[in-house]
């Protein structure tokens, strides 16, 4: 079967953690073709949703992991799936990109995540939707209501709804001389909605990364801990990343939502969780898939092929 991935540019891709790459070469062992395209290769002409696509060599070199033919232009429900695997930030282009798959889907393509929960699934609200999961947590731009929040919860961290890898993430006490500038600055003086979280300090033991893929719960997360001084565990920022066993918490947090994001077309979906707590809820292209195989010898990739193929199948 041919299968199609709308990716960042490949030469930034690195294929020795990068999940994607793990999923292609995946796919690949099974004798399967895999395709690469990027947001700007899609385009939709007269009712046809097309793609300028070019066929992969997937091999196992780090530095010189792929192949690639010229592109031809294809529809893209001639493909078995269509995986969206492009970073945030999740701007107007990455909607443009949503109603673009939107568009192939009504032409009969299989697309995954589905364009619709992407959507609808905001990485840090989303907790919004399991408020039994989650820390004290606020979204708001009224200064206000942010100023309330922080002296009555005294340590809490403050960070826009479209960051990701760790961006523009502040932790604010209630003492700090610099919460005004620190609020002002994240939401643009009111102009922009922050998500504000009373501080876990079980964050020095990790920010826990739990997969769950086509509604099977990944047994090990990867534990992304803090560098010494750093209250962010993202590996973007310098955090280390150690394979875990799931706690009791962690696995009763993601099969309580793991039915209802498979249900919503999320073949892959990537939840934070810090202490006993759900932070995050990522749909876009999450990721770990390596580290975690690597630490644990689970087959990550093999499991999201397993479960590709019985959805298409």
């Amino acid at each position: 079967m041919d299968f199609a991935f709308i990716l960042d540019p490949l030469p930034q891709l690195k294929a020795y953690k990068d999940s994607s790459v793990a999923m292609m070469r995946e796919l690949s062992r099974r004798g399967h073709s895999v395709y690469a395209l990027g947001q700007g290769d899609l385009m939709w002409d007269e009712g046809t949703t097309c793609g300028r696509v070019r066929a992969l060599d997937v091999t196992d070199d780090d530095q010189h992991w792929y192949r690639e033919a010229p592109s031809t232009l294809r529809r893209l429900a001639d493909f078995a799936a269509v995986i969206m695997r492009v970073d945030p930030p999740f701007d107007m282009e990455y909607i443009y990109t949503t109603y673009l798959l939107e568009a192939a889907e009504r032409e009969g393509a299989r697309v995954f995540n589905r364009p619709r929960a992407i959507r609808d699934h905001n990485e840090k609200f989303a907790i919004g939707l399991y408020p039994q999961f989650i820390a004290p947590t606020l979204v708001t731009r009224d200064a206000t209501s942010i100023d309330e929040f922080i002296d009555e919860h005294e340590d809490v961290v403050v960070k826009p709804l479209d960051g990701m890898g760790g961006a523009s993430i502040f932790r604010v006490g209630d003492t700090d001389p610099n919460r005004n500038v620190i609020v002002e600055t994240v939401s643009e003086h009111g102009r922009r909605t922050v998500m504000v979280q009373k501080f876990l300090p079980e964050i020095v033991d990790g920010d826990k990364r739990v997969l769950v893929i086509g509604g099977q719960v990944v047994p090990f997360s990867l534990a992304r801990i803090p560098k010494p001084g750093e209250t962010r565990g993202n590996l973007a920022v310098g955090g280390r990343g150690e394979a875990r066993p799931l706690s009791a918490r962690d696995l009763e947090i993601a099969q309580a939502l793991a039915a209802s994001l498979w249900t919503q077309g999320l073949l892959i979906v990537g939840l934070d969780i810090i202490g006993d707590s759900l932070t995050e809820v990522n749909v876009t292209s999450p990721t770990c898939f390596v580290e975690i195989a690597q630490g644990s010898g689970f087959d990550v990739a093999g499991l999201f092929a397993d479960a590709l193929l019985r959805a298409v199948q």
